[in-house]
């Protein structure tokens, strides 16, 4: 799981990529995390930014929970890969790459180029 959602989020514009925590890899826009997949199995295989109808909707379901730490900032923690199916995971990807790098300040989104 963690080598396609690597490749995506590395599609989508301006991601950086790096190792945090010992085994987590973080996907972020202009300096902010939208997404956090485990390394190493065991605990949440996927954390992400979400809207807050997504998180409302999402957190209904078997296999997904309030991200621990950042549940109030609207962000969702997969407990196993099935919990959503790939098409659906692609589009809360993108959706949370959308929502940080919409809070960014405006001179860090001129600076990316929007």
């Amino acid at each position: 799981m963690v080598e396609w959602i690597r490749k995506y989020c590395l599609g989508l514009p301006h991601t950086t990529e790096s190792v945090q925590w010992g085994e987590h890899l973080v996907f972020k826009v202009g300096g902010k995390i939208y997404a956090v997949a485990a390394l190493e199995p065991g605990g949440n295989c996927l954390s992400l930014k979400c809207s807050p109808a997504d998180f409302a909707e999402l957190c209904e379901r078997e296999g997904v929970i309030p991200a621990p730490y950042l549940a109030r900032a609207q962000w969702v923690a997969l407990e196993t890969e099935e919990a959503i199916g790939v098409k659906e995971l692609k589009r809360l990807l993108k959706d949370a790459h959308g929502l940080v790098f919409a809070k960014l300040p405006k001179k860090v989104r001129d600076g990316l180029g929007e």
